[in-house]
């Protein structure tokens, strides 16, 4: 497929390794359940790559949808006077199952975590290899800071294994810290939508504080991250780095009491610092078929620019 795509070997650019996710499995989808049809497909996106964001994970489960729905593996599930519908659940594990393999195609040795993510949305705990959807949790306020410093999710991970390799007395209680924080967390966020009491955000600040400590311990912070959780700190708000780390992003939890000011005045330092900064929501649905009618005019102008 690269010599057919003109791709050399070992090219690691973005474009190259999503044109070859995508050859790979419309033959594939096309081999095991007849024919892809011919199709117009374009791509846009206002995830910027390589910055943690799972870009190449929502890429390959909105593919994955695409490829199969046009051969008809799975329904079309919008009906008429629909302006969104989502699949069944078997239907979205075979969308799943399938965005894997791109992931593996663009990253080798991925998680499944991601591809995960972009299929059913909400919030997912993974934990050796196993992937549960977490029923019942709170939609959390963010601000999603883009550092713009790029980074390789395959050395970092790599570098981990080396220091793990390499001090396993030190770096097991630390990813055991780690896991203790995760399941610390999730109890936090499963008892929120019961009791929706402001004394949990400040235990979700501190939790922040201790991972983003411990992701710099396992060799995956950066500069730019410590950079954004000290500026986010002078306004009060508490951040850690999301994603493989090395630069990418950061995220900062926004309490439902954070002022408007306090929010702007901390995205305007984060622009002078070079970053880019978005308020968002944590806890979306996944893939979704959608309408032309339901798409905004923003996203209707760049698919007939393409």
């Amino acid at each position: 497929l690269k010599e057919f795509a003109g791709i050399p070997a070992g090219a690691s650019a973005p474009e190259s390794l999503a044109t070859l996710a995508f050859l790979y499995m419309c033959l594939a989808i096309s081999a095991k359940y007849g024919d892809v049809p011919s199709v117009d497909i374009l791509v846009w996106s206002e995830l910027p790559t390589g910055a943690g964001l799972g870009s190449s994970a929502a890429y390959a489960v909105c593919l994955a949808a695409a490829l199969l729905t046009a051969c008809r593996a799975i329904s079309c599930p919008l009906k008429e006077g629909e302006s969104t519908a989502r699949w069944t659940e078997e239907e979205l594990t075979l969308i799943n199952s399938w965005a894997f393999q791109g992931e593996r195609i663009i990253h080798g040795s991925p998680s499944g975590v991601d591809n995960a993510v972009g299929t059913w949305g909400g919030a997912l705990r993974y934990q050796s290899g196993k992937i549960t959807s977490l029923k019942r949790v709170p939609t959390l306020r963010i601000l999603l800071t883009n550092t713009k410093v790029p980074r390789s999710t395959k050395v970092l991970v790599s570098g981990v294994k080396e220091k793990i390799l390499k001090f396993p007395a030190i770096m097991n209680p630390v990813l055991d810290s780690i896991d203790a924080i995760s399941q610390e967390c999730q109890s936090v966020l499963e008892a929120m939508p019961a009791n929706p009491s402001p004394e949990y955000y400040p235990v979700l600040e501190e939790l922040f504080d201790i991972n983003q400590h411990h992701l710099n311990v396992i060799g995956v912070g950066h500069p730019s991250l410590d950079r954004l959780c000290r500026v986010t700190a002078s306004h009060g708000l508490h951040s850690k780095l999301t994603g493989a780390g090395g630069g990418g992003c950061g995220i900062t939890l926004l309490r439902p009491d954070t002022s408007p000011l306090a929010v702007e005045a901390a995205k305007r330092d984060l622009c002078a610092c070079g970053f880019e900064c978005w308020e968002t929501n944590i806890g979306a649905p996944g893939v979704t078929l959608h309408s032309p009618s339901s798409l905004n005019a923003k996203v209707l102008h760049a698919l007939s620019e393409s």
